[in-house]
């Protein structure tokens, strides 16, 4: 069954525990750019960083989360956000436990940092 936007909204806001300046800065490091799928584009980039991208973008666009605010690109990426967090958070404690891990890394990439929930 596919969330309503009003669901995806609210997850998303509770996952994405990051600032845009934190997911900007974090991105900026080399660490961030090890863990992850890469993209099919040839670029090196994984599909984890650019998603991060993407939500710096969603949160910058729209910094007092008003959801009348988001457009349907921005819920398409939102609901791709909270589907990874969720099952990556239920499938792996290991981020919590280790900051060196992929697993931890990732999660950031996808704007959730596992030490801060």
């Amino acid at each position: 069954m596919v969330k309503d936007n009003e669901t995806v909204i609210r997850e998303f806001n509770e996952l994405v525990n990051m600032t845009s300046s934190e997911l900007e800065s974090w991105l900026k490091e080399e660490q961030s750019q090890g863990s992850g799928w890469s993209k099919d584009d040839g670029s090196g980039e994984t599909i984890g960083h650019e998603s991060g991208r993407k939500i710096i973008d969603i949160l910058n666009k729209n910094p007092n989360k008003d959801p009348d605010q988001y457009d349907e690109e921005d819920l398409q990426h939102m609901r791709k956000v909270v589907s990874y967090c969720k099952r990556h958070l239920a499938q792996e404690e290991k981020a919590k436990q280790d900051t060196d891990s992929k697993s931890y890394k990732s999660l950031k990439n996808w704007g959730h940092d596992p030490l801060k929930s």
